[in-house]
Protein backbone atom coordinates (compact mmCIF):
# COMPACT_ATOMS: atom_id res chain seq x y z
CA UNK A 1 0.00 0.00 0.00
CA UNK A 2 1.45 3.39 -1.03
CA UNK A 3 2.43 5.74 1.77
CA UNK A 4 0.03 8.64 2.18
CA UNK A 5 1.23 12.22 1.71
CA UNK A 6 1.53 14.39 4.77
CA UNK A 7 -1.87 16.00 5.37
CA UNK A 8 -0.38 19.40 6.12
CA UNK A 9 1.50 19.21 2.83
CA UNK A 10 -1.69 18.19 0.99
CA UNK A 11 -3.50 21.30 2.23
CA UNK A 12 -0.42 23.50 1.86
CA UNK A 13 -0.46 24.73 5.47
CA UNK A 14 2.05 24.79 8.33
CA UNK A 15 1.70 22.35 11.23
CA UNK A 16 0.69 25.15 13.59
CA UNK A 17 -2.18 26.35 11.32
CA UNK A 18 -5.36 27.26 13.14
CA UNK A 19 -8.87 26.01 12.31
CA UNK A 20 -9.67 28.98 10.06
CA UNK A 21 -6.52 28.44 7.98
CA UNK A 22 -7.27 24.72 7.63
CA UNK A 23 -10.82 25.40 6.48
CA UNK A 24 -9.75 28.13 4.07
CA UNK A 25 -7.07 25.93 2.49
CA UNK A 26 -9.43 22.99 2.09
CA UNK A 27 -12.24 25.10 0.70
CA UNK A 28 -9.94 26.44 -2.03
CA UNK A 29 -8.76 22.94 -2.99
CA UNK A 30 -12.26 21.45 -2.86
CA UNK A 31 -13.61 24.13 -5.19
CA UNK A 32 -10.67 23.66 -7.56
CA UNK A 33 -10.82 19.85 -7.78
CA UNK A 34 -14.49 19.08 -7.14
CA UNK A 35 -15.75 16.45 -9.64
CA UNK A 36 -18.68 18.65 -10.64
CA UNK A 37 -16.27 21.29 -11.92
CA UNK A 38 -13.89 18.71 -13.42
CA UNK A 39 -16.17 16.08 -15.02
CA UNK A 40 -14.30 12.99 -16.15
CA UNK A 41 -10.95 14.17 -14.72
CA UNK A 42 -9.62 11.25 -12.68
CA UNK A 43 -6.57 13.19 -11.47
CA UNK A 44 -8.76 16.01 -10.12
CA UNK A 45 -11.04 13.49 -8.43
CA UNK A 46 -8.06 11.89 -6.72
CA UNK A 47 -6.78 15.28 -5.49
CA UNK A 48 -10.25 16.12 -4.24
CA UNK A 49 -10.37 12.84 -2.35
CA UNK A 50 -6.89 13.41 -0.88
CA UNK A 51 -7.72 16.97 0.25
CA UNK A 52 -11.02 15.85 1.78
CA UNK A 53 -9.29 13.07 3.66
CA UNK A 54 -6.72 15.52 5.04
CA UNK A 55 -9.38 18.00 6.08
CA UNK A 56 -11.51 15.36 7.81
CA UNK A 57 -8.60 14.63 10.13
CA UNK A 58 -7.03 18.04 10.66
CA UNK A 59 -10.37 19.79 11.25
CA UNK A 60 -11.16 17.46 14.17
CA UNK A 61 -9.09 18.29 17.29
CA UNK A 62 -8.97 14.68 18.58
CA UNK A 63 -8.09 13.19 15.20
CA UNK A 64 -5.51 15.90 14.58
CA UNK A 65 -3.88 15.14 17.93
CA UNK A 66 -3.67 11.45 17.05
CA UNK A 67 -2.35 12.22 13.57
CA UNK A 68 0.35 14.53 14.92
CA UNK A 69 1.48 11.71 17.23
CA UNK A 70 1.13 8.58 15.08
CA UNK A 71 0.57 9.80 11.52
CA UNK A 72 -2.05 8.26 9.22
CA UNK A 73 -1.40 4.84 10.78
CA UNK A 74 -3.57 5.96 13.69
CA UNK A 75 -6.64 5.56 11.47
CA UNK A 76 -5.87 2.36 9.57
CA UNK A 77 -8.91 0.11 9.51
CA UNK A 78 -11.15 2.76 11.03
CA UNK A 79 -13.56 2.99 8.13
CA UNK A 80 -17.05 3.47 9.47
CA UNK A 81 -20.29 3.97 7.58
CA UNK A 82 -19.85 6.67 4.99
CA UNK A 83 -16.08 6.37 5.42
CA UNK A 84 -13.89 7.28 2.53
CA UNK A 85 -10.69 5.36 2.01
CA UNK A 86 -10.72 4.03 5.61
CA UNK A 87 -11.74 7.38 7.18
CA UNK A 88 -14.87 8.38 9.01
CA UNK A 89 -16.04 11.91 8.15
CA UNK A 90 -18.73 12.12 10.77
CA UNK A 91 -16.59 14.22 13.11
CA UNK A 92 -15.75 16.92 10.57
CA UNK A 93 -17.95 19.87 9.74
CA UNK A 94 -18.21 18.81 6.09
CA UNK A 95 -21.81 19.94 5.72
CA UNK A 96 -20.95 23.54 6.52
CA UNK A 97 -18.07 23.80 4.12
CA UNK A 98 -19.79 21.89 1.33
CA UNK A 99 -22.78 24.16 1.64
CA UNK A 100 -20.41 27.00 0.75
CA UNK A 101 -18.76 25.05 -2.06
CA UNK A 102 -22.00 23.91 -3.68
CA UNK A 103 -23.30 27.44 -3.33
CA UNK A 104 -20.34 28.71 -5.37
CA UNK A 105 -20.63 25.95 -7.95
CA UNK A 106 -24.39 25.83 -8.40
CA UNK A 107 -25.46 29.29 -7.22
CA UNK A 108 -27.25 27.96 -4.16
CA UNK A 109 -26.44 27.93 -0.49
CA UNK A 110 -26.88 25.71 2.54
CA UNK A 111 -29.48 26.26 5.20
CA UNK A 112 -27.72 27.01 8.47
CA UNK A 113 -29.45 26.51 11.78
CA UNK A 114 -32.84 27.14 10.20
CA UNK A 115 -31.83 30.71 9.26
CA UNK A 116 -34.45 32.62 7.33
CA UNK A 117 -33.65 33.62 3.77
CA UNK A 118 -36.39 36.18 3.35
CA UNK A 119 -34.66 38.96 5.28
CA UNK A 120 -34.35 42.57 4.12
CA UNK A 121 -33.01 42.97 0.62
CA UNK A 122 -31.80 46.19 -0.97
CA UNK A 123 -33.64 47.47 -4.03
CA UNK A 124 -32.10 47.61 -7.51
CA UNK A 125 -30.40 50.72 -8.86
CA UNK A 126 -32.17 52.69 -11.59
CA UNK A 127 -30.23 54.23 -14.49
CA UNK A 128 -31.17 57.19 -16.66
CA UNK A 129 -29.36 59.95 -18.56
CA UNK A 130 -29.49 63.72 -18.98
CA UNK A 131 -28.07 65.80 -21.84
CA UNK A 132 -25.98 68.83 -20.91
CA UNK A 133 -23.94 71.39 -22.82
CA UNK A 134 -20.17 71.57 -22.96
CA UNK A 135 -20.24 74.59 -20.65
CA UNK A 136 -22.58 72.80 -18.20
CA UNK A 137 -20.02 70.02 -17.90
CA UNK A 138 -17.22 72.54 -17.24
CA UNK A 139 -18.94 74.68 -14.63
CA UNK A 140 -21.67 72.37 -13.30
CA UNK A 141 -25.40 72.99 -13.26
CA UNK A 142 -28.73 71.78 -11.94
CA UNK A 143 -31.08 69.73 -14.08
CA UNK A 144 -34.58 68.47 -13.48
CA UNK A 145 -35.51 65.00 -14.66
CA UNK A 146 -38.78 63.10 -14.53
CA UNK A 147 -39.15 59.32 -14.41
CA UNK A 148 -41.31 56.51 -13.10
CA UNK A 149 -40.96 56.07 -9.34
CA UNK A 150 -42.41 53.34 -7.15
CA UNK A 151 -44.07 54.59 -3.97
CA UNK A 152 -45.63 52.54 -1.20
CA UNK A 153 -49.28 51.78 -1.90
CA UNK A 154 -51.48 53.88 0.39
CA UNK A 155 -54.21 51.23 0.46
CA UNK A 156 -52.18 48.25 1.65
CA UNK A 157 -49.16 50.11 3.07
CA UNK A 158 -46.80 47.97 1.04
CA UNK A 159 -48.13 44.57 2.09
CA UNK A 160 -49.76 43.85 -1.27
CA UNK A 161 -52.80 42.37 0.47
CA UNK A 162 -56.36 43.65 0.16
CA UNK A 163 -57.49 45.97 2.95
CA UNK A 164 -58.68 43.92 5.92
CA UNK A 165 -56.51 40.92 4.98
CA UNK A 166 -52.89 40.00 5.51
CA UNK A 167 -50.36 37.83 3.71
CA UNK A 168 -50.05 34.29 5.09
CA UNK A 169 -46.97 32.19 5.63
CA UNK A 170 -46.03 30.20 2.56
CA UNK A 171 -46.89 26.53 3.28
CA UNK A 172 -44.28 25.22 0.86
CA UNK A 173 -41.26 26.81 2.53
CA UNK A 174 -42.81 27.58 5.94
CA UNK A 175 -41.97 31.25 5.54
CA UNK A 176 -38.26 30.73 4.92
CA UNK A 177 -38.39 31.79 1.28
CA UNK A 178 -36.18 28.86 0.33
CA UNK A 179 -36.72 25.15 -0.05
CA UNK A 180 -34.12 22.53 0.60
CA UNK A 181 -33.05 19.91 -1.89
CA UNK A 182 -30.42 17.21 -1.78
CA UNK A 183 -27.59 16.42 -4.15
CA UNK A 184 -25.46 13.31 -4.32
CA UNK A 185 -21.72 13.76 -3.72
CA UNK A 186 -18.76 11.65 -2.74
CA UNK A 187 -19.90 12.04 0.87
CA UNK A 188 -23.46 10.99 0.29
CA UNK A 189 -26.32 13.47 0.17
CA UNK A 190 -25.52 17.18 0.53
CA UNK A 191 -28.31 19.58 1.35
CA UNK A 192 -28.69 22.75 -0.70
CA UNK A 193 -31.37 25.38 -1.06
CA UNK A 194 -33.19 27.23 -3.81
CA UNK A 195 -35.72 30.05 -3.95
CA UNK A 196 -39.23 28.89 -3.17
CA UNK A 197 -41.20 28.82 -6.46
CA UNK A 198 -44.55 29.49 -4.75
CA UNK A 199 -43.69 32.70 -2.88
CA UNK A 200 -40.72 33.85 -4.95
CA UNK A 201 -38.50 33.95 -1.89
CA UNK A 202 -40.67 36.27 0.19
CA UNK A 203 -41.91 33.55 2.53
CA UNK A 204 -45.47 34.90 2.22
CA UNK A 205 -48.47 34.18 0.05
CA UNK A 206 -51.01 36.89 -0.76
CA UNK A 207 -54.41 35.24 -1.16
CA UNK A 208 -56.38 38.44 -1.82
CA UNK A 209 -54.35 41.03 -3.66
CA UNK A 210 -54.77 44.75 -3.17
CA UNK A 211 -56.83 46.07 -6.11
CA UNK A 212 -54.86 49.33 -6.26
CA UNK A 213 -51.36 47.90 -6.59
CA UNK A 214 -52.30 44.38 -7.81
CA UNK A 215 -50.41 42.79 -4.95
CA UNK A 216 -47.07 44.49 -5.61
CA UNK A 217 -47.30 46.82 -2.62
CA UNK A 218 -46.23 49.79 -4.73
CA UNK A 219 -47.81 52.39 -7.02
CA UNK A 220 -45.80 53.75 -9.95
CA UNK A 221 -45.97 57.51 -10.43
CA UNK A 222 -44.10 60.11 -12.42
CA UNK A 223 -41.76 61.99 -10.13
CA UNK A 224 -39.39 64.89 -10.71
CA UNK A 225 -35.86 64.93 -9.33
CA UNK A 226 -33.36 67.77 -9.18
CA UNK A 227 -29.90 66.60 -10.16
CA UNK A 228 -26.82 68.61 -9.26
CA UNK A 229 -24.24 68.16 -12.01
CA UNK A 230 -20.77 68.77 -10.54
CA UNK A 231 -18.24 71.00 -12.29
CA UNK A 232 -15.78 68.94 -14.35
CA UNK A 233 -18.04 65.97 -15.09
CA UNK A 234 -17.14 64.19 -18.32
CA UNK A 235 -19.28 62.48 -20.92
CA UNK A 236 -20.48 59.08 -19.66
CA UNK A 237 -19.88 59.76 -15.98
CA UNK A 238 -22.82 59.44 -13.59
CA UNK A 239 -24.28 61.27 -10.63
CA UNK A 240 -25.67 59.08 -7.83
CA UNK A 241 -28.90 59.98 -6.01
CA UNK A 242 -28.98 57.75 -2.95
CA UNK A 243 -32.31 56.09 -2.15
CA UNK A 244 -34.05 57.14 -5.38
CA UNK A 245 -33.96 53.69 -7.02
CA UNK A 246 -36.18 50.63 -6.78
CA UNK A 247 -37.71 49.84 -3.37
CA UNK A 248 -36.21 47.04 -1.30
CA UNK A 249 -38.04 43.93 -0.18
CA UNK A 250 -38.95 42.88 3.35
CA UNK A 251 -37.96 46.26 4.77
CA UNK A 252 -34.73 46.58 2.78
CA UNK A 253 -33.47 50.03 1.76
CA UNK A 254 -34.12 51.50 -1.67
CA UNK A 255 -31.55 51.34 -4.41
CA UNK A 256 -29.93 54.42 -5.95
CA UNK A 257 -30.66 56.50 -9.04
CA UNK A 258 -27.66 56.79 -11.37
CA UNK A 259 -27.90 59.73 -13.80
CA UNK A 260 -25.44 59.56 -16.69
CA UNK A 261 -24.22 62.83 -18.19
CA UNK A 262 -24.41 63.00 -21.99
CA UNK A 263 -22.29 66.02 -22.98
CA UNK A 264 -23.01 67.75 -26.29
CA UNK A 265 -20.10 68.60 -28.58
CA UNK A 266 -18.77 72.16 -28.95
CA UNK A 267 -18.05 73.87 -32.30
CA UNK A 268 -14.72 75.32 -31.09
CA UNK A 269 -13.48 73.44 -28.03
CA UNK A 270 -12.37 69.85 -27.62
CA UNK A 271 -11.75 68.22 -24.27
CA UNK A 272 -9.37 65.57 -22.98
CA UNK A 273 -9.52 64.92 -19.23
CA UNK A 274 -9.02 68.36 -17.68
CA UNK A 275 -7.45 69.96 -20.78
CA UNK A 276 -9.23 71.97 -23.46
CA UNK A 277 -7.96 72.35 -27.04
CA UNK A 278 -8.85 74.82 -29.77
CA UNK A 279 -7.46 76.32 -32.98
CA UNK A 280 -7.23 80.08 -33.61
CA UNK A 281 -6.53 81.57 -37.06
CA UNK A 282 -4.30 84.67 -37.28
CA UNK A 283 -3.48 86.85 -40.28
CA UNK A 284 -0.17 86.71 -42.10
CA UNK A 285 0.53 90.30 -41.07
CA UNK A 286 -0.15 89.62 -37.39
CA UNK A 287 2.04 86.54 -37.47
CA UNK A 288 4.87 88.50 -39.12
CA UNK A 289 4.67 91.71 -37.11
CA UNK A 290 3.25 90.35 -33.85
CA UNK A 291 0.62 92.04 -31.72
CA UNK A 292 -2.48 91.31 -29.66
CA UNK A 293 -5.17 88.81 -30.65
CA UNK A 294 -8.42 87.70 -29.00
CA UNK A 295 -8.76 84.02 -28.01
CA UNK A 296 -12.09 82.46 -27.02
CA UNK A 297 -12.08 80.40 -23.82
CA UNK A 298 -14.82 78.88 -21.69
CA UNK A 299 -14.38 81.89 -19.40
CA UNK A 300 -14.81 84.38 -22.26
CA UNK A 301 -12.36 86.13 -24.58
CA UNK A 302 -8.81 86.72 -23.39
CA UNK A 303 -6.11 88.87 -25.00
CA UNK A 304 -2.86 87.25 -26.04
CA UNK A 305 0.27 88.96 -27.39
CA UNK A 306 1.56 87.19 -30.50
CA UNK A 307 5.32 87.36 -30.99
CA UNK A 308 6.69 88.72 -34.25
CA UNK A 309 7.59 85.95 -36.67
CA UNK A 310 5.08 83.45 -35.24
CA UNK A 311 4.85 80.36 -37.44
CA UNK A 312 1.75 78.35 -38.20
CA UNK A 313 0.96 75.50 -35.74
CA UNK A 314 2.54 77.41 -32.86
CA UNK A 315 1.16 76.09 -29.56
CA UNK A 316 -0.04 78.46 -26.84
CA UNK A 317 -0.84 77.42 -23.26
CA UNK A 318 -3.44 79.31 -21.27
CA UNK A 319 -2.84 78.15 -17.72
CA UNK A 320 -5.90 77.47 -15.54
CA UNK A 321 -8.40 77.94 -18.39
CA UNK A 322 -9.22 74.25 -18.69
CA UNK A 323 -11.64 71.91 -16.89
CA UNK A 324 -12.05 71.89 -13.09
CA UNK A 325 -11.08 68.74 -11.23
CA UNK A 326 -14.03 66.72 -9.98
CA UNK A 327 -12.28 66.34 -6.63
CA UNK A 328 -11.56 70.06 -6.25
CA UNK A 329 -13.22 72.53 -8.60
CA UNK A 330 -10.70 75.19 -7.55
CA UNK A 331 -8.02 73.18 -9.37
CA UNK A 332 -8.31 73.52 -13.16
CA UNK A 333 -6.51 72.16 -16.16
CA UNK A 334 -5.10 74.25 -19.01
CA UNK A 335 -6.34 75.44 -22.41
CA UNK A 336 -4.03 74.66 -25.34
CA UNK A 337 -4.38 76.82 -28.46
CA UNK A 338 -2.90 76.09 -31.88
CA UNK A 339 -2.23 79.25 -33.94
CA UNK A 340 -2.77 78.79 -37.68
CA UNK A 341 -1.48 81.47 -40.04
CA UNK A 342 -4.06 82.25 -42.70
CA UNK A 343 -3.08 82.88 -46.34
CA UNK A 344 -5.56 85.16 -48.15
CA UNK A 345 -7.42 83.36 -50.93
CA UNK A 346 -8.63 86.47 -52.78
CA UNK A 347 -6.73 89.76 -53.23
CA UNK A 348 -7.24 92.83 -55.36
CA UNK A 349 -4.49 94.26 -57.54
CA UNK A 350 -3.38 96.81 -54.95
CA UNK A 351 -2.97 94.09 -52.35
CA UNK A 352 -1.03 91.93 -54.76
CA UNK A 353 1.24 94.83 -55.64
CA UNK A 354 1.83 95.52 -51.96
CA UNK A 355 2.86 91.90 -51.45
CA UNK A 356 5.18 92.07 -54.46
CA UNK A 357 6.88 95.12 -53.05
CA UNK A 358 7.17 93.40 -49.70
CA UNK A 359 8.65 90.32 -51.32
CA UNK A 360 11.05 92.44 -53.34
CA UNK A 361 12.15 94.22 -50.20
CA UNK A 362 12.75 90.84 -48.60
CA UNK A 363 14.75 89.72 -51.64
CA UNK A 364 12.14 87.12 -52.47
CA UNK A 365 11.05 85.32 -55.63
CA UNK A 366 8.62 87.99 -56.86
CA UNK A 367 11.38 90.45 -57.88
CA UNK A 368 13.18 87.75 -59.83
CA UNK A 369 9.91 86.80 -61.47
CA UNK A 370 9.33 90.33 -62.69
CA UNK A 371 12.85 90.41 -64.24
CA UNK A 372 12.26 87.16 -66.08
CA UNK A 373 8.87 88.33 -67.22
CA UNK A 374 10.36 91.49 -68.75
CA UNK A 375 12.98 89.37 -70.60
CA UNK A 376 10.21 87.17 -71.98
CA UNK A 377 11.34 84.02 -70.24
CA UNK A 378 7.75 83.40 -69.07
CA UNK A 379 4.55 85.29 -69.38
Amino acid sequence: MAEKRDYYEVLGIPKDADDAAIKKAYRALAKKYHPDTNPGDAAAAEKFKEASEAYSVLSDPDKRRQYDQFGSAAFDGNGGPGGFGGFDFSGADMGDIFGDIFGDIFGGGRSRSGARYNGPSRGANVRTSVRITFEDAIFGCEKEIELNYKEECASCHGSGAKAGTSPVTCPKCNGKGKIMYTQQSFFGQVQNVQTCPDCGGTGRIIKEKCPDCYGTGYITKRKKFKVTIPAGIDNGQSVRLAGAGEPGTNGGERGDLLVEAVVSGHPIFKRQDTSIFSTVPISFTRAALGGPIRIKTVDGDVEYEVKAGTQTDTKVRLKGKGVPSLRNKAVRGDHYVTLVVQVPERMNEAQKEALRRFDEAMGGDSSEGEKHKKKGIFK
